[in-house]
């Protein structure tokens, strides 16, 4: 999967067969703060999403940022993956 970090708009994107995969955020004293997961229209591949979060989360593990999670999709992704919950910040509790 081919992730790019749009710092200008502030975006992880990837590109599907229908069109751009987004996820926005915004960035904090090391802790990034994910807001948004944009789709093209119909668009419902949940493993997919799964996926391009599992690499997002890698992405912030190589940078040192703690991750918050926005999205209550993004808090159930936390949920199903305790895995990434190391990422969480001190007091964050799901």
């Amino acid at each position: 999967m081919d992730i790019k970090d749009n710092t200008f708009a502030r975006q992880f994107e990837t590109t599907v067969e229908e069109g751009l995969v987004t996820v926005e955020y915004s960035f904090q004293e090391k802790k990034i703060f994910l807001t948004k997961i944009n789709t093209p229209e119909s668009y419902e591949n949940e493993e997919f999403i799964t996926n391009f979060l599992k690499n997002i989360m890698e992405i912030a593990i190589e940078r040192k940022f703690k991750v918050v999670p926005i999205l209550p999709k993004i808090v159930v992704f936390f949920k199903k993956n305790p895995v990434y919950k190391e990422l969480l910040p001190p007091g964050i509790r799901l």
